[in-house]
Order: structure tokens, then sequence, then C-alpha cells
């Protein structure tokens, strides 16, 4: 019984509850304001970007030069395709040019936001291809210019999909930072592997686990919820069908 107890919750319990007194809450700070910064900065870069990779192939609403869209997307595809453990290692001297110190929360922004933007770019450039065609063709055919359509065309029409797309991000940025811990990021996921794993306290590395998941299902919910909310698209559906409806009774 005493080794079940032991492997379940780790030794010195009554010392791990008072470790998590400590540092629970500066923890869960240090992940919820991490993520949300990273992220905002992210798209910063990356939703710009992201308009750019759609707006500026041929046949888009601004067509860019074909070696600019090229070397757009090779590197987007470069940085996407470093794990981001090994990208970390490889800022750490930027992290320190720029910020003084390679070690806790806030030199953890540099490579989550080198390594999220061109994520998000591409979360973007999937939402945008989504939009209709034919509300484009009719923006384009009043005379609007590229940039109107962007602001008041493209991105109110695929602001569903956008909306989940930045829920992907924060919880992919939020998986980032729980493994920067590793390396001597803050937050839950440092909590988890230098106190559940490097020294055996199985009861802070279970609670740490555990809010991990419980703020990816809060994020999940918020996000859903918002997008189904922001979502005009059965209404539109609805009221085709209603005039639809409407011509064959004339009729």
């Amino acid at each position: 019984m005493d080794n079940l107890l032991e492997f379940l919750f780790g030794r010195d319990v009554p010392g791990q509850l008072n470790i998590l007194a400590q540092t629970l809450l500066p923890a869960i700070w240090e992940t919820v304001y991490s993520t949300l910064l990273a992220t905002l900065l992210a798209y910063l870069i990356g939703l710009p970007l992201g308009v750019l990779l759609v707006v500026g192939e041929p046949g888009g609403i601004r067509p860019l030069p074909r070696p600019v869209m090229k070397t757009l997307n090779i590197l987007v595809n470069i940085l996407r395709s470093v794990p981001f453990l090994i990208l970390m290692i490889m800022v750490i001297p930027l992290s320190r040019l720029i910020l003084g110190t390679s070690v806790g929360t806030v030199a953890l922004l540099v490579p989550l936001v080198i390594a999220a933007f061109p994520f998000v770019s591409r979360l973007v450039e999937g939402s945008l291809r989504d939009a209709d065609g034919g509300v484009i063709e009719a923006a384009q055919a009043m005379g609007c210019s590229p940039g109107r359509i962007i602001r008041a065309v493209l991105l109110p029409e695929c602001l569903p999909s956008l909306i989940t797309g930045f829920t992907t991000a924060l919880i992919t940025i939020m998986g980032y930072g729980a493994m920067a811990g590793v390396l001597g990021g803050g937050g839950l996921g440092a909590m988890a592997i230098n106190y559940g794993y490097y020294r055996k306290q199985t009861l802070v590395m279970y609670t740490a686990v555990i809010l991990l998941v419980l703020l990816v299902q809060l994020i999940q919910s918020l996000g859903t919820r918002l997008s189904s909310a922001v979502d005009r698209r059965d209404t539109r559906t609805a009221q085709r069908i209603s005039l639809k409806g409407g011509e064959k009774t004339a009729l």
C-alpha cells in the first residue's frame, strides 16, 4: 500500500503540498501571460504574412512577383520544419542579445514567437482560402481597392475560421511553452519537469499536467463558442433558402 501511494504521489506529500502552495499560482500566471503574449506577437507577424501568401499569389487580389512568393513560402516551410526544442537552442544567442538572458519566462518569448509565426501564417492562409470567391469578385467589380477588400470583405468573411485558427495557435504555443521547461523556461511545464521529473515529486507533476489540460479545455471551449457566435454562414444560407422558397411560391 505504501509503495502504491509513493508511486501515485511520490515521497514527502506534505512537502509537495508546501511546494504547490508556493509555486502553483506564479506558475499558472507565467503560463497564461507568456502564452497570450507570444500568441499576440506571433499574430503581429503571422497574420500579415498569411494574408500576403493568399492575396499575393498569381490570380490573387494583389499578385506579387513569383520570386517573392516563392521566397516567402520557402522561409515559412523551413521555420516550420525545425522542431521547437532544437529551434530554442539555436536562438539562445538571440534571446541573450535581445533580452540579456536565455533563461526564464521572458526569455522564452523569443523562441516561442519565432516558432509560432510561421505556423500562424499557415493557419491564416488556410482560413482565407475558404473565403467565398463570389463575394470577392463582387467587391472587385464594385471597384474596391485590394486593401479595402482585405479589410472589409476577406477578413470578416473568414472571421469564424480565423478565430478557430487562433484557438489552435494558442493551444499549440502553450504546448511549446510547457516543453521549454526542459531548457529553463517557466510556468507549469517547468514545474512539472523540475519537481515532478527531476525530483520525483509525482503529486506536483500530476497537478501541473491536470492544470495544463484544464487550461487547454477552457481555451478550446471559449474559442469554439466565439467562432460559432460570429459565424453568419448558417444565417445567410437560411436567408437564401427562404428567398428561393418565396420565389417558388410566387411562381
